[in-house]
């Protein structure tokens, strides 16, 4: 819950100022007088001028500017505000004339045209001031709504990408389910449970800004085992964690992309010498994460091609989440191909 000063910036700004002012006008009526200080009368004046100067400024600030903005026409707004403004100030002045005239050394500077455009001049710098406070308070929001608007796009935005993969590796569990289901084969229960631990994940916990780095790696872990039981023993598939990942916290799902390709566009139960190598250190605040497969070619395409979706898709993500905080670097060699990932955890 946002505090009160928080809650009511506007307003305590708006009182400061006043408070200053009125703080400064008050010295200047009371210890600028030839004789010793008529309170009475300089009570009088300090209430009058401030409350006068209160009524003009906010009658800018809450009905002249307002029209100004909505219809954006300045020769306009001036030809509303000045009679009004020039009608006010010759009372402002015909007011202080009335109640300081007792004073005999004040009576000709009283009546003079500088007493009159002094009055003017101050009055007008407080409208100006005010009318000022108006357009840093409409900037400052414009400002925060466009930044509120731009959070919720980019909350959005990742959303969206996030559900890009997860009913890619839905469909195909469901297919490798179905194949192990339809031999009767042993390992049906253990795809379930574990396509039931990654589907728990991805509903609830990557929903998260952020999830623990262990967790991302368990998942990963399920994931690699579904693999595995789909290529049997022909593809020989390696994961290694290093450094010490306790307390270390990552935005979800990020990973998970570069092995996927691995998987969908590196090896194939046909293709002899199919590999994957995956690997995770974490030092220093800095997580590095390389995955490195076999290269195969299907239809005519290799799996740069293939994977440049996939690859965009996680670019993405990660321009979100870590701005200038990440880098990637990508080895397509002849029969290999690695994608290095260097994530300052922040």
């Amino acid at each position: 819950m946002a505090s009160f000063p928080e809650k009511n910036k506007k307003l305590l700004i708006h009182i400061a100022f006043w408070c200053v002012y009125a703080s400064f006008f008050f010295y200047q009526i009371s210890f600028s007088r030839g004789d010793g200080p008529d309170w009475e009368r300089i009570l009088k004046d300090f209430s009058s001028h401030i409350i006068a100067m209160l009524f003009i400024s906010y009658l800018n600030y809450f009905f002249f500017l307002p029209r100004f903005f909505k219809h954006k026409n300045i020769g306009r707004y001036f030809l509303e505000f000045l009679p009004v403004f020039i009608l006010l100030g010759y009372l402002v002045v015909l007011g202080k004339q009335f109640i300081l005239g007792g004073y005999p050394y004040t009576e000709r500077w009283l009546y003079s045209t500088r007493f009159a455009v002094n009055v003017i001049l101050s009055t007008l710098f407080l409208v100006f001031f005010v009318g000022l406070l108006k357009f840093v308070e409409d900037w400052f929001e414009l400002e925060a709504r466009k930044t509120a608007l731009e959070n919720e796009k980019l909350t959005s935005e990742l959303r969206f990408l996030k559900a890009q993969i997860n009913p890619h590796f839905l469909f195909n569990t469901l297919n490798n389910l179905y194949y192990l289901a339809f031999n009767n084969s042993p390992n049906t229960t253990e795809v379930i449970a574990k396509l039931s631990q990654m589907m728990r994940y991805m509903l609830y916990d990557s929903n998260h800004p952020k999830v623990s780095l262990n967790k991302e790696i368990e998942y990963i872990q399920n994931y690699i085992s579904l693999e595995k039981l789909r290529f049997e023993k022909d593809v020989p598939i390696e994961f290694e964690v290093e450094g010490n990942t306790a307390g270390v916290t990552i935005v979800p799902l990020v990973l998970i992309t570069f092995l996927e390709n691995a998987f969908k566009h590196g090896v194939s139960n046909t293709a002899k010498n199919s590999w994957i190598k995956a690997k995770i250190n974490v030092a220093k605040g800095v997580c590095h994460y390389e995955v490195a497969n076999s290269k195969i070619a299907e239809s005519g395409k290799t799996v740069k091609e293939k994977s440049g979706i996939g690859l965009q898709n996680v670019k993405r993500r990660l321009d979100l989440s870590y701005p200038d905080n990440y880098e990637i670097e990508v080895a397509d060699k002849e029969d290999s191909y690695t994608v290095g990932l260097k994530l300052n955890l922040v």
